[in-house]
């Protein structure tokens, strides 16, 4: 699936893949991260959460920044449309 997406909010193709829970080849828990705009994007219970700013609710996307510590610096201390 990561071959068709592309940023919502440039249309940046491809987006940076950080998987942080997997069973086989399926991402259970993970980022997508745009190196054009640097937003990121959650991936939860295998669904990427590619929505628009305005439609992201900020105390969720913290509070999964907070418990992936592991993640990159660019998408915990960089990353758009907040970070932490």
């Amino acid at each position: 699936m990561l071959d068709i997406l592309a940023c919502p909010i440039d249309k940046y193709y491809p987006l940076d893949l950080f998987e942080l829970a997997s069973k086989g080849d399926v991402v259970e828990q993970g980022v997508l991260y745009c190196n054009r705009c640097m937003r990121f994007y959650p991936i939860i219970d295998e669904i990427p959460v590619l929505l628009p700013d305005e439609l992201r609710e900020k105390q969720k996307d913290i509070e999964f920044l907070q418990k992936w510590q592991q993640l990159p610096e660019k998408v915990i201390k960089q990353g758009k449309p907040w970070h932490l």
